[in-house]
């Protein structure tokens, strides 16, 4: 660890001494997390690979000959695949948010941070990181050694490689990030002669740069110090919550000893103080010292544990998942799944299935059309060669689908009411918005002065069962 540490001068009263000081936070230390095998480490790489898949291919998917996944922001639409999100449709960006928030609540109150662990972006990219480094410099003895040695040509060699390798990855995360919001076949085109915009470079760079700089240098800091959720995620805790653990029980007293030795006759308990679980934490924690903040449920330690007690023929789980509850013995551990019924979970479940399936049945009964009715403000009303009056509007079809449609447009509201388009019929193209000019005219008996209530009417010729209805208002005089 290093000396460095930032101190404060502290003035001790009563005591016959001048100042003291006293340690205002620790400088950070380099962590060398060993590598591990097993189950848990298993899902992990599973995670990683899954995540980075899913980030770095969704934009090269193409879906009716456009990119899958586009956040068209100079057109203000967003492409899922066949669905097609506009600017009145945010209300199912709230719900997203509202579910991916509950589905937190509720998955850190059944598991702990298991988010953290497995999905989260820092954790993942840091894996990734850790991975290149392993692969390059060697294993934890190794990369320790190296990192203690004077810096020669062959360590300047293994430091370059290793950090060229980093910021091409790091640099591939934003380019991939630019992708979903600008075509991604064209920044590939534009590759050679670095063809981009001030915005395109500043976000590739930006994105990029605070991936290696997370990734590489800051790593667990980020999760320590910078992570609101390692703060408040005890709130969601309780005796009931899936958490890794040590059985202090079963472990202490903790003492080194031959294999195979009876730790009964040797007053020890199953715990042979190899330091294995703390050498694997990527967050540098000790978990036999219990549940700290810090600790962002990896697993790792379990995995390392388990290959300890396997290679002592002790039985495995001296490190596991288990509730605090179970772990004082106040219920068994085969009884953990019957705990998931309790008060907390249920209403977190009950709020994330109610936003959920109104957010689905809205999406479901969502309409293939949207219309919008502006009324021309240069000409409010005015008279026909027949004398009657005419108001005029300007509706905007939005068509949602990735069919071209037709539609008709009507008026009703006021006797003899008549509405006449440029065109009888509008044709708008699939996902496209078109604008058409609209004269209503009615007779002055009728649309006397003053406002008066009409409504337009639009119906898709293509379904004629499906029609829009929108309210609006004719000025008469």
């Amino acid at each position: 660890m290093s000396d460095s540490l930032k101190k404060i001068p502290i003035k001790v009263e009563n005591q016959g001494k001048d100042t003291v000081t006293v340690p205002l936070y620790e400088s950070q230390r380099k962590i060398y997390p060993r590598a591990v095998k097993g189950l848990f480490n298993n899902f992990r790489i599973l995670f990683v690979v899954a995540t980075q898949l899913l980030y770095l291919g969704l934009p090269w998917l193409q879906w009716n000959g456009r990119q899958a996944v586009f956040f068209d922001m100079v057109n203000r639409k967003f492409y899922l695949f066949g669905l097609t999100v506009w600017p009145q449709d945010f209300v199912y960006l709230a719900a997203l948010l509202m579910c991916c928030a509950f589905g937190l609540f509720t998955w850190t109150t059944i598991a702990g941070r298991l988010w953290c662990g497995y999905s989260c972006p820092q954790t993942v990219y840091t894996e990734i990181m850790l991975w290149i480094e392993q692969w390059v410099e060697g294993d934890r003895g190794k990369r320790i050694k190296l990192d203690a040695a004077p810096m020669s040509l062959a360590k300047l060699r293994l430091k370059t490689t290793k950090h060229a390798l980093m910021l091409a990855f790091s640099l591939w995360t934003g380019f991939t990030l630019v992708g979903y919001f600008t075509p991604i076949r064209s920044l590939v085109a534009a590759i050679p002669s670095f063809g981009y915009g001030p915005w395109e470079t500043f976000w590739m760079f930006f994105y990029g740069g605070f991936t290696y700089l997370f990734a590489v240098f800051m790593r667990e800091q980020v999760c320590k110090y910078m992570c609101p959720y390692a703060r408040f995620q005890s709130v969601m805790f309780d005796a009931d919550t899936l958490i890794i653990s040590y059985d202090e029980a079963r472990g202490e007293a903790r003492g080194a000893r031959k294999k195979g030795a009876d730790p009964k006759e040797l007053g020890l308990g199953d715990c042979i103080n190899c330091s294995i679980c703390v050498q694997v934490c990527p967050v540098g924690i000790d978990i036999r010292n219990g549940l700290q903040y810090e600790c962002i449920g990896c697993a790792a330690c379990i995995d390392a544990c388990d290959d300890v007690m396997d290679k002592m023929n002790y039985p495995r789980g001296l490190i596991r998942y288990t509730t605090e509850n179970a772990l004082e013995g106040k219920y068994p551990e085969k009884d953990i799944p019957s705990r998931l019924r309790r008060p907390r979970v249920v209403m977190y479940v009950l709020v994330l299935a109610i936003v959920f399936s109104a957010a689905v049945t809205s999406l479901a009964l969502r309409k293939p059309f949207k219309v919008d009715i502006i009324r021309d403000r240069a000409s409010l009303v005015r008279e026909t060669d027949e004398g009657w009056l005419e108001n005029t509007y300007i509706i905007k079809i939005i068509n949602t689908t990735e069919q071209s449609q037709r539609f008709s447009i009507t008026a009703n509201g006021l006797p003899g009411i008549r509405a006449k388009a440029e065109q009888a019929e509008v044709r708008v193209g699939a996902t496209e918005t078109e604008s058409v000019t609209v004269h209503v005219e009615a007779d002055p008996q009728y649309a006397t002065k003053g406002s008066h209530p009409i409504r337009f009417v639009i119906e898709s010729l293509n379904h004629p069962s499906l029609r829009v209805e929108e309210k609006s208002s004719f000025i008469g005089e």
